[in-house]
């Protein structure tokens, strides 16, 4: 009985930390560029107390043997990284990237992040930044005296300047794809970093060579499906009871073991 205890206890951690991965999928349900999480489970230790095909009698094995499971726990979660829905917008720093990439944004201490979300703004120095203030790489200046901004589909950034109607290039976006993009580092505002697991960025020209070509006016909202994520909460509650009634159970049979002998 005391070990039955403890195990549902590992139950409700597990489904705690589960329904923890959930509320902040549905928090960030309107987020633009993110990227639900999956929690991911994994059964803890056994305690064998008979091994499976030892033998029974010299002629025979047992089938099965005897092993007792000691609980569950969240081993990890896994990022998703199917796109969202893409949003038209009416304005021209909006940006999405439709397929494999991500935005690079320069961090104040000079590393590089990685991020889906194309909301872009210009700084006092016409620099294109993010919500954060933060430069997107490679950098982007835009004129004062600019009459329109454009993103061409390959990254390719042009404008036009009054008295002059031909469209001049002023720099080239380009985007960044990982090996295993579930194994960048999520550190908040929508921002990633590389790690280990993830591999090396591989940095190319959007549409070429499989990475997923730029968007103007157009975001990515994020891939969380609402009802999905309803439904994972209702089954998460319903794990969590039973894992309470087994814990119930377990205390009413030692009551009962207490109180007749």
């Amino acid at each position: 009985m005391l070990p039955a205890l403890w195990v549902a206890k590992t139950g409700l951690s597990a489904q705690d930390t589960n329904l923890t991965t959930i509320s902040n999928n549905l928090a960030n349900v309107s987020t633009t560029g993110f990227k639900r999480d999956r929690a991911e489970f994994q059964d803890l230790l056994y305690q064998i107390k008979r091994q499976p095909g030892a033998q029974s009698t010299q002629d025979s094995a047992l089938p099965s043997g005897l092993q007792l499971g000691t609980g569950v726990r969240i081993v990890g979660t896994q990022k998703n990284f199917t796109a969202g829905s893409l949003q038209t917008t009416e304005q021209p720093l909006d940006l999405a990237v439709d397929g494999r990439g991500f935005f690079q944004i320069l961090q104040p201490d000079g590393t590089t992040s990685y991020t889906r979300d194309g909301t872009f703004h210009l700084d006092s120095n016409g620099q294109v930044v993010n919500a954060s203030g933060f430069a997107l790489e490679p950098a982007i200046v835009v004129p004062n005296n600019a009459q329109s901004f454009t993103v061409g589909t390959d990254g390719t950034v042009s404008i036009t300047v009054p008295g002059n109607s031909a469209s001049q290039v002023i720099g080239n976006l380009q985007t960044a794809d990982f090996i295993n993009p579930a194994g960048l580092q999520a550190v908040g505002n929508n921002l990633f970093l590389e790690t280990a697991a993830s591999g090396a960025p591989q940095v190319g020209t959007p549409g070429l060579n499989g990475f997923g070509t730029t968007l103007q006016n157009t975001l990515e909202g994020s891939n969380v499906s609402t009802v999905e994520e309803m439904v994972n909460m209702i089954t998460t509650q319903r794990a969590y009871e039973m894992n309470s009634k087994v814990i119930s159970t377990a205390d009413q049979m030692l009551s009962f073991v207490t109180q007749n002998l």
